[in-house]
C-alpha cells in the first residue's frame, strides 16, 4: 500500500505542476494579448503589405546593390507617394464640392420644385412622397426642425465615417513603414514563418502550409484589394480632373464595389448620363466618358493577370471578408478581413482534404 500511495501522490505532484505552469503561461498569453490587441489590426495589415510587396523587394534589390534597407525604404517612399498624392486631390475635390453646394445655397438659397399631382398616385409611397416633397418645396424650415434628430444622427455617421477614413488612412502609412522593417528582414522573416508552421503541424507539413499562407495572402491582395484601388486612382483622378461634384466620395465608392467584387460601371455610368445630361456631346465629355467606362472595365483584365496567379478563392468568401472586416474593424478591416478569412478558408480546405487514408491492412495512415 505504501509504494501505490506514494506513486499517488508523485502522481498528484505532477499533475499540480502541469496545472499551475498552465495557468502562469495562460495568464502571460493574457496579458500579452490585451497589450498586443490595440496594434494588431496594424500588425496584421503590416503582414500583408510586407508579403504582398516583398517580391518587388526581391527584384529591386538585385539593382541597388543587395541593400534591403536601402530597398524597402524606396519602396515604402514610393507607395506612401502613391496613396498620399491621390489622397489629397480626392480630398480637396470633396472639400471645394460641399463649399460650392454651401456658396450656392447661401447666395441663391435652396428652393425646390413642387411635385407634380402624378407623384401622388404612384402605389405603396406615392400619397406619402408627395406630401413630403410638397412640403419640403413650401416650408424648407419646417421639414428641417421636423427631420432635425434624424439629420444629427445623420451628421455624426458622416463625421464619424470621415473620421474613421483618416485614422484608416494614417493607419496604412504607419503600416507601410512597419512593412518595411518587414521586408528588409525577408529573409529572416520566411525562415522564422517556416519554422512556427513547423512547430504548430508539424516538419513535414510546416513549409507547406506557410508556402500556402503567403500565396493566399498575395494573390487577395493583389487581385482583390490591388485591383479595386488601382480603379479608384484610375477613375478618381479622371473624377477630379473633370470636376465631378464629390469625386472623392465618388472614388471611395469605386474601391468599396470593388472590394465586394461589384462593377465599377454601377459608378461610371451615371456619372457619364450626368456628364452628356449637363455638358453635352462634345469632344472633352466623349473622351473623359470612353476613359471612364474602360476604366470601369479594367478588372476584367487586371483579375486574370493578378488573381489567377495565386490560389482560387471564392468570390463569397472575399465579399464576406469585405464585409465583416469592414463592421469590425472599419475601413482598415475592409481590407484586412478579404485576406485573413482567404487564409482561414484555403488552411480549412487544406485540412478537410488531409484526410487519412488505409495503408492496406485495415489501419488509418496519414499523409
Amino acid at each position: 500500500m505504501l509504494p501505490t500511495s506514494t506513486s499517488e501522490k508523485a502522481l498528484s505532484r505532477g499533475l499540480l505542476d502541469v496545472l499551475i505552469r498552465a495557468g502562469l503561461i495562460a495568464v502571460l498569453a493574457i496579458f500579452c494579448f490585451e497589450i498586443v490587441f490595440p496594434f494588431l489590426n496594424l500588425i496584421v495589415w503590416s503582414i500583408i503589405l510586407a508579403v504582398t510587396l516583398y517580391p518587388l523587394q526581391v527584384r529591386l534589390r538585385r539593382r541597388l546593390g543587395n541593400k534591403d534597407g536601402r530597398t524597402a525604404t524606396l519602396i515604402v517612399l514610393i507607395a506612401v507617394g502613391i496613396i498620399i498624392v491621390p489622397t489629397y486631390l480626392l480630398g480637396v475635390a470633396m472639400a471645394e464640392s460641399v463649399e460650392h453646394a454651401m456658396a450656392i445655397v447661401k447666395n441663391e438659397g435652396f428652393h425646390i420644385p413642387p411635385p407634380a399631382e402624378s407623384v401622388a398616385s404612384w402605389p405603396l409611397v406615392g400619397k406619402r412622397l408627395h406630401d413630403f416633397w410638397l412640403q419640403a418645396a413650401t416650408d424648407v424650415t419646417g421639414l428641417m426642425h421636423k427631420l432635425a434628430p434624424q439629420l444629427k444622427e445623420l451628421s455624426r455617421v458622416l463625421l464619424a465615417t470621415v473620421a474613421g477614413l483618416g485614422k484608416g488612412l494614417l493607419i496604412f502609412v504607419f503600416a507601410l513603414i512597419i512593412a518595411g522593417i518587414f521586408m528588409a528582414y525577408g529573409e529572416q522573416g520566411t525562415r522564422s514563418a517556416v519554422q512556427i508552421t513547423s512547430r504548430v503541424f508539424n516538419p513535414e507539413k510546416g513549409p507547406r502550409i506557410a508556402v500556402l499562407c503567403t500565396a493566399t495572402v498575395r494573390a487577395v491582395a493583389q487581385g482583390v484589394v490591388g485591383i479595386a484601388f488601382i480603379q479608384m486612382l484610375l477613375i478618381g483622378v479622371a473624377f477630379v480632373v473633370k470636376g465631378i461634384p464629390a469625386a472623392g466620395l465618388l472614388a471611395l465608392a469605386v474601391l468599396l464595389l470593388g472590394i465586394m467584387q461589384l462593377p465599377a460601371t454601377l459608378i461610371t455610368v451615371p456619372v457619364i448620363i450626368f456628364v452628356f445630361a449637363t455638358e453635352g456631346a462634345s469632344v472633352a465629355t466623349i473622351v473623359f466618358s470612353i476613359y471612364v467606362f474602360v476604366a470601369g472595365l479594367a478588372d476584367n483584365v487586371l483579375k486574370p493577370l493578378l488573381l489567377g496567379r495565386g490560389v482560387d478563392v471564392p468570390m463569397p468568401v472575399v465579399l464576406v471578408g469585405a464585409l465583416g472586416g469592414m463592421v469590425t474593424g472599419g475601413v482598415i478591416g475592409l481590407f484586412i478581413g478579404p485576406v485573413v478569412l482567404a487564409v482561414g478558408y484555403q488552411l480549412f480546405w487544406q485540412w478537410v482534404e488531409d484526410q487519412p487514408q488505409s495503408d492496406g491492412s485495415g489501419e488509418q495512415t496519414r499523409i
